[in-house]
């Protein structure tokens, strides 16, 4: 079970320094926190020099506090010319601030800060803060250039977990001596897993307990004068002269152009159009219908929420990331003029059943911010749906429902506009098989005629994509899900989406879209009235209104589509394994871990998404952009480990089953 979160307290000491009563220490110098930041970790790290006419450029920090380090990271990182093209900064926290709270001592921070222009950004930090829910955030400004990857937790559980490649670490964070638990060996062994080659750290501290944990982890030290008269702090780079880590931290693909191609355009491949595109990728859409969202993702809508379980399983944590991160791009959609169709009035969850009962009862222990989730009875689940309802359940405010072709369109569209976007869409083209040419991979089509060739190519063609990838360790069934329009009743009145045992979205014209069915390994798209019969009487039990709706005298209205799962109901999402090679090297990898598997270079997928596209489809897109890119990922390691194509081969290596 994740620990629930315990915010930080907004508190001053009499001089007006921010102070965290909890540790009894302050956030910072009383000479000046922007002033410290950039003596101590900017200099200390030799910024910006470092970065300078780099692409990509990561800095780890190991406690965020009031975000003093990465504004003035960022603020530099504006202000230098010759600036790398990516600036990510990740950092964890145990005890963040709530929104207003950080805006508020932000403001006090900047009133005297030795340029205007932090207050500017710590504005645009507070505006983008998420809420408080715990595990890994990922926010965007400038454009995406610059990248805050933000893990709310204890960094003593959290840093083992974050995959990335650091360039500089900033170690900070209160004193040893009042929170010994962020300068304990488990903390410099976790960076010690992380730093890249020639990275270097910088600390006020100078405590002999932390000079010793960074000898034994493989970092040089040397003491030079602190800040504002502080008699000496530490700066020093990974440079160890033995073996320290078992694995290599994630470096970018090496590929002769950045060209990826992505087969499908749906919810998942539209998502990984974007996220490449936005990075400067060049990227070829291939899609065997006329247009995009053309299956499962042009149904008339459907719903987004988290998913909320007892004991916040690996299900639950991953879901909870990517509806966080799709309601971030969603938003960015918007401000770029590309807005997606969808509700804003929230999204309820009825407990209809023993398990939802449970979460339900226990739904105010796990901590959650209102804005997250609440519970509400009977009544109030009626007076937010506007029509009679059989139980209460919770709440979720920033849920809803979608119209997935229009969010695919949009996606599609913002790619194609970004500066420098070289985006190709090829509709009506069906993929026969790949071939290796050298260090890239040609595409066919189903007569055999080539059609693209790149270094990358992203499988997001749902069923299609285990065939069209030659991958026999991929076990995914096909779902049919029908849905039914119910017109003219007395659910018109529906104001927000609900499900339960079965789901009720209003849609324009008084329409209600009910459904969907669930028939594993069925794959005829005809409708059929049995159908309708189990969508309706499933949701006339959390509706009762809907009973009394009579049947049109032509008949039920309704759609069929195919939904692609995997036998653990997770995605597939990341880069394949080379089952060819794991086939030949299956007695040494029997106790494989999943970065021991052998990988297909340059092939990657994204499907078997079932019912949970429009939450996965983002987070997974960025994932795989971050994984080509030799990015930080944007979720834990051991959570995209969940959801690894390859894991089905990890399982069979293990059974000792080749």
């Amino acid at each position: 079970m994740t620990a629930t979160l315990i915010p930080a307290t907004l508190a001053f000491r009499e001089d007006g320094t921010p102070f965290s009563p909890t540790f009894g220490d302050v956030y910072h110098s009383p000479s000046g926190a922007f002033e410290q930041a950039d003596f101590v970790f900017l200099k200390g790290n030799d910024l910006p020099e470092r970065w300078q006419k780099q692409r990509i450029f990561t800095v780890l920090e190991t406690g965020f506090g009031l975000g003093v380090n990465f504004l003035t990271t960022w603020a530099a990182w504006r202000a230098d010319p010759a600036r790398c093209e990516r600036l990510h900064f990740v950092s964890v926290e145990k005890h963040p601030f709530a929104r207003e709270d950080l805006r508020a001592v932000l403001a006090t921070v900047t009133a005297q800060a030795p340029r205007s222009e932090f207050a500017a950004l710590a504005q645009q930090l507070a505006q983008a803060w998420p809420m408080l829910v715990p595990g890994t955030h990922r926010l965007e400004f400038e454009g995406g250039r610059v990248t805050l990857t933000l893990t709310f937790g204890d960094a003593v559980e959290a840093l083992p977990k974050m995959w990335l490649r650091a360039d500089a670490i900033y170690l900070d964070g209160f004193a040893p001596a009042k929170n010994p638990e962020l300068w304990s060996p488990a903390i410099f062994k976790a960076l010690a897993r992380v730093a890249g080659e020639g990275a270097t750290f910088a600390t006020w501290s100078s405590a002999g307990d932390v000079k010793r944990a960074l000898e034994q982890n493989g970092f040089e030290f040397r003491k030079t004068p602190g800040f504002s008269g502080k008699w000496a702090m530490l700066t020093g780079r990974f440079a160890p002269r033995w073996r320290v880590r078992r694995y290599e931290p994630p470096m970018p693909m090496p590929l002769a152009e950045r060209h990826a191609v992505v087969i499908g355009a749906g919810l998942a491949g539209s998502a990984l159009v974007e996220r490449l595109a936005a990075r400067g990728w060049r990227v070829t859409l291939l899609e065997r219908h006329s247009a995009p969202a053309f299956e499962a993702s042009g149904n008339p809508a459907g719903v987004f929420h988290p998913l909320i379980s007892r004991d916040d399983s690996s299900a639950s944590r991953i879901t909870r990331a990517g509806f966080l991160y799709a309601l971030q791009r969603w938003a960015a959609l918007d401000a770029l003029g590309h807005a997606p169709t969808r509700s804003h009035a929230g999204l309820l969850h009825l407990a209809t059943d023993d398990e939802s009962r449970a979460v339900s009862a226990a739904l105010a222990s796990f901590g959650y911010p209102n804005e997250f989730v609440h519970g509400v009875d009977r009544e109030q689940a009626q007076a937010l749906a506007g029509v009679e309802l059989a139980q209460g359940g919770w709440f979720y405010p920033l849920g809803g429902a979608i119209d997935p072709a229009s969010l695919c369109r949009a996606q599609i569209a913002a790619a194609s506009a970004y500066s420098g976007a070289q985006v190709e869409t090829r509709y009506g083209v069906p993929v026969g098989k790949l071939e290796r040419n050298g260090d890239a991979w040609q595409v066919f089509d189903d007569k055999g005629t080539l059609i693209t060739q790149a270094g990358a190519v992203i499988f997001a063609n749902a069923h299609d994509a285990a065939r069209a990838a030659a991958l026999d360790f991929a076990p995914t069934r096909s779902v049919r899900g029908q849905l039914t329009l119910v017109d003219e009743s007395t659910l018109a009145a529906l104001r927000v989406p609900v499900i339960g045992d079965g789901y009720a979205v209003p849609l324009d014209g008084g329409v209600t879209l009910a459904g969907a069915t669930y028939e594993v390994d069925d794959t005829n798209l005809d409708l059929r009235a049995p159908g309708h019969v189990e969508n309706l009487e499933r949701v006339a039990l959390m509706l009762p209104e809907l009973a009394a709706a009579a049947e049109p005298s032509t008949g039920w209205r309704g759609r069929v589509a195919l939904r692609c799962v995997a036998s653990d109901r997770m995605p597939m999402i990341g880069q394949l394994g080379d089952e060819t090679a794991a086939r030949q090297d299956a007695q040494r990898l029997s106790g494989a871990w999943p970065l021991d598997l052998p990988r297909t270079p340059g092939l990657y997928g994204a499907f078997a998404f079932g019912s949970r596209g429009l939450v996965w489809a983002a987070l997974g897109a960025e994932l795989i952009a971050s994984q080509l890119e030799g990015e930080p990922w944007p979720l834990e390691r051991e959570l995209a480990e969940q959801i690894d194509p390859a894991r089905f081969l990890q399982r069979a290596l293990r059974q000792r089953s080749l």
